[in-house]
């Protein structure tokens, strides 16, 4: 058995549940196991008329000794969670799922979208030492397992951490996985860190966003002087947030606006378009400056730049002594409102991030 805390092994080795199912782990706080939870699901890739809520979502349980199982407080959504509810990359997505072919089944489905999550440890492999039992945690789920708007979600110790204690649920769930974007970009794309920055001219393009509002803290704190492209009425919260000079994109030809500015070192595209064909005559030349687009939402490459390996226990961690980030929401919904918070999303023009609470009264 993998499983700290579960029920006796011998036990459930043997035992097979009605209908050929394996059994399922029970977890340390609970006098039996559980089978179903309540969760969002999708059954066919669409619009948002594919959400489904359901009570009968299969328990998750542990495959492996580095796993926990995590019950959510808090889930967040992120513009890799349109794409995927669309269909976007799913024959990779699916190459990646089940590599020790484990499943019986041959689809996906029914899948559970969201990568962010905060919440309680609720069960840990054998192997796992930093966690146990109550551990307040928050990570960011690669996109190819089953996803965090749930009761609850399996997580591998490397994509987890401890919650930060100066946030709450909601305020943690915001962060991961916008903040494991930006580090990616910025650290290992485009080779910044605390101490190569000071005084770098980096411009961030649709900087009002998830990966924007962190981008632009991180890179202050790391002295960099950043320029932020937004509308007019973000214009504030970019001040707020540190940037030295804040852009509106509606007052004028952006390109030319731009072009009345020094060169940069560095440039985080989170708009692309047509950006992609003028951005890199901003960047300063022959001088290793770098442009970055991550407009193709999928990060398919997370294997290369780390899910969390190491990210969220560096000096990025929220709340340590290196760097504070102010968590930025731009609305939280309920667990009820999942598809509220999708069209949300879709929207666009956001402020931070859509958190769903998962675990309030609403």
């Amino acid at each position: 058995m993998l499983s700290r805390g579960a029920a006796s092994g011998r036990a459930l080795r043997g035992a097979v549940r009605a209908g050929g199912q394996p059994p399922v782990r029970g977890l340390r706080a609970s006098p039996r196991a559980r089978c179903a939870m309540p969760s969002w699901v999708i059954d066919r890739y669409g619009r948002n008329d594919v959400l489904r809520f359901t009570r009968d979502m299969v328990f998750p349980t542990i495959h492996f000794p580095n796993e926990v199982i995590i019950k959510v407080h808090a889930a967040s959504l992120n513009p890799i969670d349109l794409s995927m509810r669309s269909g976007y990359g799913a024959t990779a997505l699916n190459m990646k799922r089940d590599p020790l072919k484990l499943k019986t089944m041959e689809t996906e489905f029914p899948l559970t979208l969201g990568r962010d999550v905060s919440g309680v440890v609720m069960e840990c492999g054998l192997s796992v030492s930093y966690f146990k039992p109550g551990d307040e945690v928050w990570a960011a789920i690669p996109p190819w397992k089953q996803g965090t708007l749930s009761e609850f979600v399996v997580a591998s110790g490397n994509e987890v951490s401890f919650k930060p204690k100066c946030l709450s649920h909601t305020e943690a769930a915001s962060l991961p996985y916008v903040g494991l974007t930006a580090w990616s970009a910025v650290n290992q794309v485009g080779g910044l860190n605390q101490s190569n920055c000071s005084g770098k001219r980096v411009l961030i393009l649709g900087a009002s966003g998830g990966v924007g509002t962190f981008a632009v803290q991180l890179l202050k704190a790391w002295g960099a002087d950043v320029t932020a492209v937004c509308s007019h009425d973000a214009s504030t919260l970019m001040k707020k947030l540190g940037a030295d000079d804040v852009i509106d994109y509606r007052s004028g030809n952006l390109e030319e606006q731009l072009k009345t500015l020094p060169l940069f070192d560095f440039i985080l595209d989170n708009v692309g378009g047509s950006t992609e064909k003028w951005a890199l005559d901003l960047l300063k030349k022959w001088s290793g400056a770098t442009y970055v687009t991550l407009v193709t939402p999928f990060l398919i490459n997370m294997d290369k730049l780390g899910v969390a390996d190491g990210m969220l226990q560096t000096g990025v961690t929220v709340g340590s002594k290196t760097v504070k980030i102010q968590p930025v929401i731009d609305q939280v919904f309920s667990f009820s409102e999942v598809p509220k918070a999708f069209l949300k999303l879709e929207e666009g023009h956001a402020r931070g991030k859509t958190v769903i609470d998962v675990i309030g009264k609403k």
